[in-house]
């Protein structure tokens, strides 16, 4: 029955987004494919997994009720108030719990919730039916573990580690963005939501602004399968009539078992699906599947909405002064502790 189920909500998303698609006439690239280029964001204040205070609602926010749980969402409380931080008076110490130096004024979470086929979204994950990703018992474990290299003990507190720069996380190393924001699948994040599309008849290139990330996706079914194996994995390109299709599979391992987001084995296969939907919107879809860490395989959907704005350099370097008080402050707590 299960199998059955998935079999029908698949089918039943592409046959979705094969409607949007005969409903609208994308523009063309010389070689006749929808062209997907340009700057894109998709800050959202639906994220990728659904809150528990939305439980209740399931996956479509009721539209007499998206205006007041749009006021009253925290991350666009905060951005009215300024965190309630007073002009030309010094800090009272009140920002301290809401990111330290990561007031409203860094920010950019956007500022509504994600608006898919006329509903507004409480997730990006659609299946299954819950929001949630679909951990087995197994994967929770793994994922247990995969924190632990990063902080030194094996709890569930997400503190990273300190004895070098390699225990700490990749996205503090500089190496590659924070959360997800390269994917795959791609999920969006605190700030720094842009993406940029560059197409050609053999290739799909992502620019990521967060943090300034580049995916190369050769348009070919032969995966390379190379012994060294990128950040972003060994991803391939297809067009199935007028959308995108990006199966990845080989991420390297540091970034595959990823605690932020989701975890990906070695047996994983991510398929993504880009289709142009209007003139201001690509409609992303995404489905993962990967027996080693999830009890079935799930799928989830995100819009990518046109940009005016340009992507400027991150500027992320690994003379971050953070990382260095970081270290030094351990050592220094180790010479005292003598």
């Amino acid at each position: 029955m299960t199998k059955l189920y998935q079999i029908v909500c698949l089918i039943s998303l592409c046959l979705c987004t094969a409607m949007a698609s005969a409903q609208y006439q994308a523009t063309q690239t010389h070689s006749g494919k929808p062209n997907l280029q340009g700057y894109w964001t998709n800050a959202s204040l639906t994220k990728m997994e659904r809150d528990p205070s939305y439980a209740e609602l399931g996956l479509v926010i009721p539209k007499d009720r998206v205006e007041d749980l749009t006021k009253s969402h925290p991350q666009v409380v905060r951005q009215d108030t300024d965190d309630g931080q007073v002009w030309k008076k010094l800090p009272d110490g009140a920002d301290l719990s809401r990111g330290r130096g990561y007031n409203a004024f860094w920010v950019a979470p956007g500022s509504r919730f994600a608006l898919i086929n006329g509903e507004y979204r409480t997730s990006m994950v659609t299946h299954p039916p819950s929001g949630l990703i679909p951990y087995s018992d197994k994967g929770r474990e793994l994922r247990r573990l995969n924190r632990a290299k990063y902080s030194g003990v094996l709890s569930d507190q997400v503190t990273m580690g300190t004895d070098g720069p390699e225990s700490r996380a990749l996205g503090e190393r500089c190496l590659i963005g924070m959360g997800s924001t390269g994917g795959p699948p791609i999920t969006n994040v605190r700030y720094n939501n842009l993406y940029q599309i560059v197409q050609t008849d053999d290739y799909i290139v992502l620019h990521i602004e967060m943090a300034h990330d580049v995916r190369i996706i050769p348009i070919t079914k032969e995966h390379r399968r190379a012994k060294v194996k990128p950040w972003f994995g060994d991803s391939v390109g297809y067009w199935d009539e007028d959308t995108l299709v990006v199966e990845t599979i080989g991420l390297h391992p540091l970034h595959a078992e990823r605690h932020y987001v989701a975890a990906l084995s070695d047996s994983a296969l991510v398929t993504e699906r880009f289709s142009r939907i209007s003139d201001l919107e690509i409609l992303y879809e995404f489905q993962v599947e990967d027996p080693v860490y999830y009890s079935e395989n799930w799928r989830g959907e995100m819009i990518f909405t046109a940009s005016d704005e340009p992507i400027y350099e991150y500027a992320c370097h690994e003379g971050n002064y953070g990382l260095v008080g970081i270290l030094t402050g351990a050592r220094q707590l180790e010479k005292e502790s003598q």
